[in-house]
């Protein structure tokens, strides 16, 4: 298998869009220059190239430059597709592909999980959701998945922010309870809980960035089906977590209700 190279051509020119963010202003070559890190005229060829192609404009008098409203289109028509969607939903398919089991992902919003896709199990005895719910991020895999990928103090803010509410008997609403669980489940790469957020049903999750933005997927189902097959089932998310998230952003696999 050929490994893909990296490109340093592609990393200047984001670098290079990130220093204007920075700067908000107008900015010369030998700026540039310094800002990336290399000789001015590596910067100056590479800003010559953006301008002819419509990217950078350049100030009549004192010849700075500035990014011009392409890339802002660009991004804008980009973004109308929401790309975290995108890739939990391919995420999710392969998941429910290799387990049959329902697979669902989603974000964080406001103190809870809102669900951003769902593959229905093939199974007839399955758990259901719909697309766009919003579930407790104290008593769902997806939540304690994306709990667990926040630095500790975020994470401890969020549990603390209002009351956690027992939705079955087996919920944990000590916050100091979940703290303990998400630093086990850091240590250790997964965890498991059942029953916590629907009665007679687990599910297993996995999180990380796609893009920098925090995502998770799970798998869910009947418990005592999730018992018999968990190893297989842990390892179908360990082989879509592989895929899904850059390795350097990716957070532990978990199993959790």
């Amino acid at each position: 298998m050929i490994m893909p190279a990296f490109v340093p051509a592609a990393a200047k020119t984001m670098a290079l869009f990130e220093a204007f963010a920075q700067a908000r202003r107008e900015m010369s070559n030998s700026e540039i220059a310094r800002a990336l890190g290399v000789a001015e005229s590596s910067s100056s060829d590479l800003l010559h190239t953006l301008h002819e192609i419509g990217y950078l404009m350049r100030t009549a008098r004192s010849r700075r430059f500035y990014p011009t409203g392409r890339l802002m289109a660009l991004a804008t028509e980009i973004a109308g597709n929401d790309p975290l969607a995108s890739a939990g939903q391919e995420a999710i398919e392969l998941l429910s592909e290799k387990t049959g089991e329902t697979a669902l992902c989603g974000v964080l919003n406001g103190g809870s999980v809102e669900v951003l896709g769902i593959q229905e199990s093939r199974y007839e005895l399955r758990y259901i959701l719909s697309v766009g719910t919003r579930i407790s991020m104290h008593a769902s895999a997806l939540g304690k998945a994306l709990l667990a990928a926040l630095p500790p103090a975020e994470a401890a803010a969020a549990l603390r922010a209002r009351p956690l509410k027992a939705i079955t008997p087996r919920t944990v609403v000590e916050p100091g309870v979940i703290e303990r669980q998400l630093r086990e489940i850091r240590r250790r790469g997964f965890a498991r809980v059942e029953d916590e957020g629907t009665d007679g049903v687990s599910a297993m999750s996995v999180a990380g960035r796609v893009g920098g933005a925090l995502l998770a997927v799970s798998l869910a189902g009947p418990t005592d089906r999730l018992r018999r097959n968990r190893r297989a089932y842990q390892d179908a998310l360990l082989e879509v977590k592989a895929l899904v998230f850059r390795e350097d952003e990716a957070v532990p696999v978990q199993e959790t209700a």
